[in-house]
């Protein structure tokens, strides 16, 4: 058949789905939310036809292993070991999130990730004033190289991943955790993990930032250039589309919001000297696993591409492991419910299974409880499993990137890489995503998204099951409760570890601090000095507040 006649056939073809639907009463697809900044996002289901927009299987998806990495960051994906279970865990004292940290191990968890508490985030200490009411309840609280000790006691460290969801902050807790590690024998060069520091996205949707953005960029560039001697292993920052999406942003906004961060940090890190072949294997990525499973695959898989093709145009990059997007996933929080909790375990799994076939790295599963408090070791238990009937029973493990060649997982990989460019484009009009932010563009295009979606589900076009359709009574799930006496138990440690130390000491450490602040030094070798001298962290992020102030956001409506 000719190409003429082959393109005629087609169409002929495609006019006989059309009326079959059309008889049928087929409602139209659903078209992605609002876009604040005018921009008319593709149709991520169309084409059927990929010759129509001269598809490569060669250039556009390469080999799995290989340049763009479509298909996954290695060549045997998970065939040879299943991806890092990182379940998420922390609340109350450092004792508390130890015992649940033993648990989840002794259940097969094979990496850990820590939650800290909102004072910890934000730098201050159990006893200010500013942390009442929240100490240990969002996470544990961490105040000092004590706390950390108890946190870590008998956690295998030179054996086992360790993750830590810590932005501003994230210096100090690195330091924190590589100062017990060594008192416990074992050498920082052994140690493996991520530390989240992802400044950026938190002066977008998340708000736990300290200090104003350049600041807190030169902190995120100190930790590339400590970590690329000291601590090879570590994953210096985690890239986080997470949290944005949680905010309201969907599948295109938060490929083109984290990548443009991405760049932001990648080329912060580069003015200051560092080579990006050096540094850019320690980049690691955070994304959202969410409900519409074939476009949560599709843009999995246009991330790497994208980002595949920025650190090679853009910033020269030349290994493999410069150019690689490798990611973490944690399955959606926002999609939990309160109503009918048992199920966000069906949930869970479809968004699981979504992120296993995108080629996540690792990934945290929710437990179905999370829409009500803090999980319960039941729960807990059973979003383990989840990982562990996906990877052991379902074949998914079996096959590299198993929907590749799907006409709807192409189409949808090429339109969210379509729509993504697009906002890269504009943020580089800007310039940058710095400025992006700083002048609410990012918000405005979130906040957007996020109302069309809650219109869309108040007037019933986007059915959530067992809210605004399905809906019956719930059933009574046990809730984890913080005892109100770990803030006072606390307080009570800081107070006196302030009182036992080596005042001389403390102040000597804090004091080369402030000067080096002061300076262009990389901070992170005063930090891990201050730390070891039991500085706590509250005090280390305030000799770092009186020197940079704190940022205050501008009003975004």
């Amino acid at each position: 058949m000719s190409d003429d006649a082959r393109a005629r056939a087609y169409r002929e073809a495609r006019e006989r789905w059309s009326r079959a639907l059309a008889a049928a009463r087929v409602p139209p697809r659903p078209k992605p939310g609002l876009y604040a900044g005018g921009y008319d996002p593709p149709d991520l289901y169309g084409p059927d036809d990929l010759d129509a927009v001269d598809f490569d299987p060669l250039r556009d998806l390469g080999l799995p292993g290989e340049p763009p990495y479509t298909r996954g960051t290695q060549p045997h994906m998970y065939r040879a070991k299943p991806w890092t279970m990182r379940q998420y865990a922390g609340f109350g004292t450092a004792d508390e999130s130890n015992a649940r940290f033993h648990y989840l191990l002794a259940h097969g968890q094979t990496g850990l990730s820590v939650a800290f508490d909102l004072p910890t985030q934000m730098g201050r200490d159990s006893d200010s004033p500013q942390a009442r009411g929240e100490v240990g309840r969002v996470g544990v609280a961490i105040d000092s190289i004590d706390d950390m000790r108890r946190l870590l006691r008998g956690l295998p460290l030179d054996s086992v991943s360790t993750s830590m969801t810590i932005n501003a902050t994230a210096a100090i807790l690195l330091c924190l955790y590589i100062a017990v590690a060594e008192e416990q024998g074992i050498a920082r060069t052994a140690l493996r993990g991520t530390i989240q520091n992802d400044i950026l996205k938190e002066y977008i949707a998340r708000g736990t930032y300290i200090y104003p953005p350049g600041p807190s960029l030169r902190l995120v560039s100190d930790l590339f250039a400590f970590c690329q001697h000291e601590v090879a292993k570590w994953n210096t920052i985690s890239i986080s589309g997470y949290h944005m999406r949680e905010a309201g942003c969907d599948a295109i906004q938060e490929v083109a919001f984290t990548l443009a961060n991405g760049i932001e940090y990648v080329s912060t890190a580069v003015a200051s000297g560092l080579d990006v072949d050096a540094f850019a294997g320690q980049l690691s990525f955070f994304f959202n696993g969410h409900n519409n499973f074939l476009e949560e695959v599709a843009k999995f898989r246009a991330a790497r591409k994208v980002w595949s093709s920025i650190m090679r145009d853009r910033f020269g990059a030349k290994t493999a492991r410069a150019k690689a997007l490798r990611f973490h996933c944690q399955t959606a929080g926002m999609t939990l419910t309160a109503q009918q909790p048992l199920n966000n375990i069906v949930r869970v799994a479809l968004q699981a299974l979504a992120a296993v076939y995108g080629g996540a790295q690792s990934l945290h599963t929710n437990s179905f409880d999370e829409a009500l408090g803090l999980p319960t070791e039941e729960a807990v238990a059973i979003a383990l499993r989840t990982q562990q009937i996906i990877a052991h029973e379902s074949g998914a493990r079996d096959i590299v990137d198993p929907l590749a060649g799907s006409y709807a997982v192409e189409s949808l990989t090429r339109g969210i890489e379509v729509g993504a460019r697009a906002y890269i484009a504009r943020i580089d009009e800007m310039g940058g995503m710095v400025r992006a932010i700083e002048q609410g563009f990012v918000q405005r295009e979130i906040q957007a998204t996020a109302y069309a979606y809650q219109v869309d589900v108040e007037q019933k076009r986007r059915v959530v099951v067992g809210v605004n359709e399905f809906v019956s009574d719930s059933p009574k799930v046990p809730i984890l409760k913080i005892d109100p006496r770990v803030e006072a138990d606390q307080v009570e440690r800081v107070r006196h570890l302030r009182q036992s130390r080596d005042a001389a000491l403390h102040a000597r450490a804090l004091q080369r601090l402030d000067k080096a602040a002061q300076s262009q030094d990389n901070l992170v070798p005063l930090i891990l000095e201050a730390v070891r001298a039991r500085a706590t962290v509250g005090e280390i992020s305030d000799v770092l507040r009186g020197r940079w102030g704190e940022y205050v956001p501008p009003l975004s409506i």
